[in-house]
């Protein structure tokens, strides 16, 4: 019995030390000890991250292709995407152009900072993948892009001729440039010309080339929804493949504005007149948007003739803005009657010309009473003693009921002397046209700087006009201002203001700033 007692604490005292004691094995590598029962491969740690190589198929190098002319980088296969310098897009781009990276888990990546002449981008990237069972390991290198230069299709075409497949050509038969002037302002603040691939400058009109049809359509209905016009639409058949009976057309779409102007003086056909209203037929047209707004200046009386209406019996202008003439108020009384921003008044004028010369004086009423002083300068139309070829015209004179009522003058807006020449404090952008083959006249192009002047002077005078259009200001302009990226440029030299007593100005609080001409400081 007692040798049973001594012997029995023996295998309790063995079983006490066994559980304390862990299975100690030596790392093949280097024979570091290290725990056999959770070490991966007979590996200690260190020798994992030295022998183990996760990254392993993954390569170090690639080539990224971009468009100098556009900007744009090249997604494998045939895609052009945008993406600035830095950028998530830019980097989401990288990582596509590496094979390998769907087999291991991504839990960081950024760009290291290199030359910007170097033509290479560098990306850090730091993976996680299980090496062996119950063992994550983590690495990180980097991988160099060398950035290649490749022209994309759409640059392509815009630089070789014939490549487009859809043209929209406006057109417009005036004798100014001051419609198109405005219709391009709001082009520019809508970013309605992005898809062109060239612009170009035709009689009467410009032309809009386009690489797809749909971007075409998509210029005509921002038209359609901005300006009173008519649409006709063309193809012509290119090629045909017999085999497939597929085929490739080139679309055109003409695109006509509506002759009449803003300030521009109109006859209406007596039986149209009637039907709109019973209205004067001899009107003045004072805004033109999807429809001709006109007015009576004799009775404030308006009314709106829409595009289809136009249409079904046209007309034009009987006398446009180069033919004003200018005449000094003698005196002027207001009637009282307003209509919005009109007001009805009873004035006396003169021709400007004729004081010195002659006593002759003009009585008329007018929608500008509410401007109007004394001694001040308007300009209208003198309709005493001038012949207009023009049907509805002579159809009024010949009528009984309305060939009284045609008044000698017909004044249109004030005129403000501009003597001292100093430059605005605003600016517009202009696009960039192609003049085409034939370069303009000297006498064309000093008609177009004339039209351009007055259209600016409208700016200035029309708070309703300029209320439409994006002005920018002027001492944000640039060295070359005339040179700015992409289809639209900005041109001071044309922008220039002469000041004189009452002369209208444009609020600073109406004018924008240019976001790529801004400084943005962080510590601000």
């Amino acid at each position: 019995m007692s040798v049973m007692g001594l012997d029995t604490p023996a295998p309790l005292i063995q079983g006490a030390q066994r559980a304390h004691t862990n299975a100690t094995i030596l790392c093949y590598e280097c024979g570091t000890p290290i725990d056999g029962t959770t070490s991966a491969g007979a590996l200690c740690n260190e020798c994992i991250k030295t022998t183990v190589d996760i990254s392993q198929g993954i390569q170090r190098e690639a080539t990224l292709h971009t468009c100098r002319d556009c900007e744009r980088w090249l997604q494998p296969p045939n895609q052009w995407v945008t993406a600035a310098p830095e950028s998530r897009e830019l980097l989401a781009l990288c990582l596509r152009k590496l094979r390998g990276l769907s087999k291991v888990r991504i839990t960081d990546a950024s760009f290291i900072w290199t030359e910007p002449h170097s033509r290479r981008i560098k990306v850090k990237i730091t993976l996680q993948q299980e090496a062996f069972e119950g063992t994550i390991l983590q690495q990180t290198f980097d991988v160099e892009y060398i950035v290649a230069n490749n022209q994309c299709p759409d640059c392509a075409k815009s630089f070789t001729a014939n490549t487009w497949r859809a043209v929209v050509q406006v057109r417009q038969k005036v004798p100014h440039k001051r419609t198109f002037l405005y219709l391009e302002q709001l082009i520019l603040k809508h970013s309605a010309h992005k898809e062109t691939i060239n612009i170009k400058e035709a009689k009467d009109g410009l032309d809009f080339f386009y690489s797809q049809r749909n971007h075409a359509e998509k210029f005509v209905d921002f038209l359609t929804s901005v300006a009173p016009v008519r649409t006709k639409k063309s193809q012509e058949l290119i090629s045909m493949d017999i085999h497939t009976s597929s085929k490739s057309y080139k679309f055109t779409f003409s695109v006509e504005l509506i002759p009449i102007c803003k300030d521009d003086l109109v006859c209406l056909p007596i039986k149209l007149a009637k039907q709109v209203g019973n209205i004067a037929p001899l009107t003045l047209c004072y805004r033109v948007g999807t429809s001709v707004n006109l007015i009576d200046p004799n009775t404030l009386q308006t009314t709106e003739i829409s595009t289809p209406i136009y249409w079904r019996s046209p007309f034009s202008s009987i006398a446009y803005v180069q033919e004003l003439v200018e005449f000094i108020v003698m005196d002027i009384e207001p009637t009282g009657v307003q209509k919005g921003r009109f007001f009805l008044a009873e004035a006396t004028v003169a021709r400007a010309s004729d004081l010195g010369s002659n006593e002759i004086a003009y009585f008329t009423r007018t929608h500008l009473g509410g401007i109007l002083h004394p001694g001040d300068s308007v300009m209208g139309y003198h309709l005493s003693g001038t012949n207009f070829n023009n049907p509805q015209f002579e159809a009024l004179e010949e009528s009984n009921a309305h060939a009284s009522t045609i008044p000698d003058v017909i004044l249109v807006k004030k005129h403000y002397e501009r003597r001292k020449k100093k430059p605005r404090n605003w600016r517009l952008k202009r696009m960039n046209k192609d003049e085409g083959e034939m370069l303009p006249r000297k006498q064309d192009k000093d008609r177009m700087d004339t039209d351009y002047e007055m259209f600016l002077r409208d700016v200035e005078e029309d708070q309703e006009l300029r209320s439409t259009m994006a002005l920018y200001k002027a001492q944000q302009a640039k060295k070359n201002n005339d040179q700015m990226e992409g289809v639209e440029t900005a041109s001071l030299a044309e922008t220039v203001e002469t000041e004189g007593d009452g002369a209208p100005k444009i609020d600073m609080d109406e004018l924008l700033d240019e976001f790529e001409d801004l400084d943005v400081d962080d510590d601000q």
